[in-house]
């Protein structure tokens, strides 16, 4: 048994264990996590900032309010991404292993997009029936979200790769 255990180890291209490509496989998704979190502020940071100059310039709260909507909402998808992205550091080693199957991957990735599509579709829904808020100014506010998600992780990563050389 032992002879077998040490043929397959032989027979593999990288250690099962301990492996030096797998610390800097955590060093990156831990930075792809920091990375995320600083987006989602930055994201609340700027719907807050944009719905006080709207309030400033229009001065209807309910248009501030509406903008303030759309903008979370897209804070919301935002959050929602970078959590499903650490989900994988969670995961132990083994189950990391057993589940590294390339279609239970693909599974998972479709059912984490429709899942973020069905919760923004639900939010804005909420936001433009239930509460009543004006439809145009939640979705300014949503698509100011998610232009700010795209400028937030390209300027950062920009950042951080010009910082680590």
């Amino acid at each position: 048994m032992d002879k077998d255990a040490g043929d397959l180890q032989r027979q593999s291209l990288t250690p099962l264990e301990n492996a030096a490509i797998i610390a800097a496989l955590y060093a990156a998704e831990a930075r792809e996590k920091k990375l995320a979190r600083k987006v989602v502020g930055f994201q609340v940071a700027m719907a807050l900032i944009i719905t006080g100059v709207v309030y400033s310039w229009n001065g209807l709260p309910q248009f501030a309010l509406a903008v303030l909507s759309g903008g979370l909402v897209s804070s919301v998808n935002g959050a929602l991404l970078a959590w499903r992205m650490s989900r994988p550091v969670l995961h132990s080693g083994r189950e990391a292993h057993c589940s590294a199957d390339a279609h239970y991957q693909l599974r998972l990735m479709y059912f984490y997009v429709a899942e973020r599509f069905l919760v923004v579709f639900v939010l804005l829904g909420l936001c433009m029936v239930v509460l009543k808020l004006l439809p145009l100014a939640v979705l300014g506010g949503f698509v100011m979200g998610q232009a700010v998600l795209l400028a937030a992780q390209l300027i950062l990563s920009r950042f951080k790769t010009e910082s680590c050389d």
